[in-house]
């Protein structure tokens, strides 16, 4: 694919090109890893300023999304990524491998600063998703912080630079410029800009900005920190999809194949009906999701990848969410594992007022019951499509309840797509805007096909 960047895009890759420590403060949507990614590719082989690029980010995107981007558009894909993943062996291999760009979760940072000490070999480092090195009290800051003179360039990537208020930034902002503009300590920042707020005797629970400290703090940081907000540069109101793939383990994989090939090979005529390719489907769909309803009606768990994904958007976005999921075990599964979020659904006109007041955090409803007729705008502009539908009508009037007339923000929908899954197929229709019968019926009659060709019987 071409990349033709919007006009804010060619003034954040103009400012990665000029500034050697810049953090782009850009919200999901805006493309902060294709225009990392055009300035990297620009430094190394038109500039020849740079040779060797760590970027540091969470696991799923280390796993994922930069290789993807590469992939995605045609000026990237002569980049070489090697992926420093998984045990101690695979990443010592990875690392002896020749590319430009070698990424690292950021739970493996310590153990890289300790192999390499005072020999660091990137000249550039790409943090992606800076705000998780917002304590300066985690090894991750700590080993960082140590390898920062060897630095020539660093790059820092985040929608939500003070998630939890201005007390985060300070970390941030070092790993940029080892102290100039905040300060070289955490202490001497926290005394400059805050005062104490609730306590117990000599213990401080809170700390409160004193006035006009955010906006001496924004000041100060303004000449290295671009800060964009999606409404600010895409025109209003505009929807953004953004597909979020999801890798299983060798474990899940194996198990959600066997358990496929078991459905799907127990329809031995190609000429499916209707009927059976929904049922077939729904069953596929629920493998995706991570977990599916046996033959006693228990719960069989496959893999927690979306679950996993959608904490990542929660942690990155404090904004409110919605998420729309397709079977009861998936709604218990998200009820469980973001208990601590109080998660809600629209069941009464209390809810949807609290909704739209901003006092839900995490709503989880079906596009069936959520389709139609709410206008639940006021509260939020995330969705999240933790499973898919074959149903158009349901896809398009449920994300009709957000993307609609009234709505002040871009809309952002993510869909969580487990790869080599029936998620893959919706998703493809989707795009297409042709779902219906017969699209169900093919997507059901090519996977007969590749179980039949394999030699299956």
């Amino acid at each position: 694919m071409k990349f033709v960047p919007h006009n804010y895009q060619v003034y954040a890759i103009n400012k990665i090109l000029e500034l050697p420590k810049v953090g782009l403060m850009m919200e999901m949507g805006l493309g902060k890893t294709v225009c990392a990614l055009t300035a990297i590719d620009q430094l190394m082989f038109d500039f020849f300023e740079i040779s060797k690029v760590l970027v540091i980010a969470p696991k799923r995107v280390a796993e994922d999304t930069w290789s993807r981007e590469t992939e995605k558009w045609d000026h990237l894909r002569h980049l070489k990524i090697s992926k420093v993943l998984g045990s101690q062996k695979q990443r010592l291999d990875a690392l002896k491998e020749k590319a430009d760009i070698y990424i690292i979760n950021r739970e493996n940072v310590k153990w890289l600063v300790d192999l390499y000490g005072p020999k660091w070999p990137f000249d550039m480092v790409v943090i992606d998703e800076l705000s998780s090195f917002k304590s300066n009290k985690s090894q991750r800051f700590k080993a960082l912080k140590k390898v920062t003179p060897l630095m020539q360039r660093v790059i820092g990537l985040t929608g939500t630079p003070t998630p939890n208020g201005y007390l985060d930034l300070w970390p941030q902002i070092y790993l940029l410029d080892r102290g100039e503009r905040l300060g070289k300590t955490f202490t001497g920042y926290r005394e400059r800009y805050f005062t104490p707020g609730r306590r117990n005797a000599y213990t401080v629970f809170t700390w409160d900005l004193k006035p006009g400290a955010d906006k001496v703090i924004q000041q100060k940081i303004s000449d290295i920190c671009i800060s964009m907000r999606t409404e600010d540069y895409l025109q209003l109101p505009e929807r953004i999809n953004n597909n979020i793939y999801i890798r299983m383990d060798d474990k899940a994989k194996l198990l959600y194949e066997q358990l496929e090939k078991e459905l799907i090979l127990q329809v031995e005529d190609e000429q499916i009906t209707a009927l059976t390719a929904a049922a077939l489907t729904q069953k596929l769909l629920q493998l995706a999701n991570g977990a599916v309803y046996n033959t006693d009606g228990n719960v069989t768990h496959i893999h927690d990848g979306k679950l996993e994904a959608l904490e990542e958007i929660l942690e990155f976005n404090q904004e409110p969410v919605l998420v729309f999921y397709n079977f009861k075990h998936d709604y218990q599964r998200l009820v469980d594992r973001f208990k601590d979020l109080k998660p809600r659904t629209l069941e009464t006109s209390k809810d949807i007022a609290d909704w739209n007041d901003g006092k839900i955090r995490l709503l989880l409803a079906h596009p069936a019951s959520a389709g139609h007729g709410l206008n639940i705008q006021a509260g939020g502009h995330i969705i999240v499509w933790f499973g898919l539908t074959w149903s158009l009508e349901l896809y398009q009037q449920a994300n009709a309840r957000l993307y609609r007339q009234g709505q002040t923000k871009n809309v952002i929908i993510h869909h969580l797509i487990t790869e080599g899954t029936v998620d893959e197929d919706v998703l493809k229709a989707l795009e297409r805007k042709d779902l219906g019968q017969e699209e169900l019926m093919n997507a059901i009659k090519a996977r007969i096909r590749r179980y039949k060709n394999d030699g299956i019987n």
